[in-house]
């Protein structure tokens, strides 16, 4: 409810035509959702982008590239934590030689994504791929955070030791699972399997956010 009532000021802020005036009903997040892609979706240069032969495939590759540098730092780093690689190598040498490096491939990431979206904004707002990758995303930010506050607090009882305590490896492990799911949720957007113009079970319809044009 509180969500709900947090983007529909910010979508007034933006001036989005909204199409439902109250936060009630099982439906109302995606309506303000979809209010949203349309608004988007009426950029010249979010069409520009779409249609673009070199400029859509420029981005999308360098999400991609982008996305594999930094997540093959991420697993060399995870990986140390759960004593599978470098258990030589001092955890706390690892990390600040990759942390930078990694945040900036994130950043160039998050913001070749962004451009992504905003090229097809209604397609990928009522993808249940789109959706689950959303939640994993968020997921696997927020147990990074959780993992490098821990890790900097205990760092220097087990530094040199060959594995992470069990709590850290824990969430080392963890970061593995939930990134592999952005990346493969990520890969199955560009399939239209459960697109919204095809039948749908109530489950997917609801999921995926399904709403009239």
């Amino acid at each position: 409810m509180v969500l709900c009532y947090v983007i529909a000021v910010a979508l007034g802020a933006l001036k989005v035509k909204i199409t439902t005036s109250t936060c009630g009903g099982d439906d109302v997040l995606n309506q303000l959702l979809f209010d949203f892609a349309q608004w988007l979706d009426t950029f010249e240069l979010s069409t520009r982008l779409h249609e673009s032969y070199y400029m859509y495939n420029w981005v999308e590759s360098t999400h991609v590239v982008a996305l594999m540098i930094s997540l093959g730092m991420l697993f060399i780093i995870d990986m140390r934590m759960l004593g599978l690689t470098l258990s030589s190598v001092p955890a706390s040498r690892i990390a600040a030689r990759l942390n930078i490096p990694m945040m900036i491939g994130f950043t160039i990431m998050i913001v070749t994504g962004l451009l992504l979206f905003f090229a097809v904004p209604v397609r990928t707002t009522q993808s249940i791929w789109f959706r689950i990758k959303f939640v994993l995303l968020f997921a696997a930010a927020v147990n990074a955070w959780l993992f490098h506050k821990k890790m900097n607090e205990s760092v220097a009882t087990w530094d040199k030791e060959p594995k992470a305590p069990k709590r850290l490896r824990y969430a080392a492990g963890l970061s593995l699972g939930l990134w592999a799911g952005v990346v493969t949720t990520g890969r199955l957007i560009a399939y239209d399997w459960y697109d919204c113009y095809r039948v749908q079970s109530d489950m997917i319809a609801w999921a995926a956010g399904c709403m009239a044009e």
